[in-house]
């Protein structure tokens, strides 16, 4: 069995490579242990200064928390939610305060967790196949980690939350949620030669350049509104709501699959639409 999350350096870069590909690199507990431990190996490794996180495969960067495992979690209370979703939070935030620069590569599904993810990092490059946004309104949940506010203007945010809408790689870019989209068979050489820009500064510059972006991020809330978040999403997610429950249970009678056909033909759209 391949593990859930690969680590590879190339020259001064960490390359961490979610990677459940038949899953659409869903994010559970081994990739969450994994990508823990990536990171770790990638900020004791002084020769490198650059961490990307990329996922396996073409269909996906991440399309978010593996919902077929969540479904064991359905009846919970809240205070048990709590503890799940601190969990979730955790390894995303352990990414947003790396003391290294960090870029997300992605191709492909960007979604729920796995924006988080691709958000929390310092730079996002995607191809034209990239699309973003964090659908789990729609099911009845919503953001785990809430950084799309502190990326994206209150107009726009407050849209893809309210709808659940996929945005393309396009979108994400004039939006400013991404730095750059290019083609598909580009984005490993120009994530490479945003890594060669960077890799020449000496690596406390780095580090504390670093730690005055992330403070000065969190002098404006943005670490307590992620804490505000947990409590409420806790809450949220324990609401049992006649739609939350069908979904569910649809995931478990059904499969993932038939479950987001559901959730989506609710809102009159076909699986997979986007906006632009």
């Amino acid at each position: 069995m391949s593990e859930a999350v690969l680590y590879e350096t190339r020259g001064p870069a960490a390359w961490v490579t979610l990677n459940r590909p038949e899953k659409l690199n869903a994010l559970n507990g081994a990739v969450l242990e994994g990508l823990h431990a990536a990171l770790d190996r990638a900020v004791a490794d002084d020769e490198v200064k650059v961490v990307v996180v990329t996922g396996s495969g073409e269909r996906a960067f991440s399309a978010g928390y593996d919902l077929s495992a969540e479904a064991a979690h359905s009846e919970i209370p809240a205070h048990e939610w709590h503890e799940v979703l601190a969990t979730d939070i955790d390894a995303t935030m352990k990414l947003w305060a790396l003391p290294k620069p960090t870029i997300a590569a992605v191709r492909g599904y960007c979604l729920a967790g796995g924006c988080e993810l691709a958000m929390a990092c310092d730079m996002i490059i995607s191809t034209e196949s990239g699309r973003f946004g964090e659908p789990e309104i729609r099911y009845g949940s919503g953001p785990v980690t809430l950084l799309m506010p502190f990326l994206l203007g209150q107009k726009k945010t407050n849209e893809l939350l309210f709808t659940g809408d996929m945005i393309d790689a396009q979108a994400a870019e004039r939006a400013g949620m991404i730095n750059r989209v290019v083609a598909e068979d580009e984005l490993d050489a120009e994530v490479e030669a945003l890594v060669r820009k960077i890799a020449p500064t000496p690596l406390p510059v780095l580090r504390l350049t670093k730690i005055a972006l992330v403070r000065a991020y969190e002098a404006m809330g943005l670490r307590e509104a992620v804490n505000m978040n947990l409590d409420l999403s806790s809450m949220l997610n324990a609401a049992d709501a006649p739609e939350q429950r069908e979904f569910m249970q649809i995931v478990q009678s059904s499969g993932l699959k038939a479950a987001l056909a559901w959730r989506d033909n609710r809102y009159g759209e076909v699986l997979g639409g986007v906006k632009s």
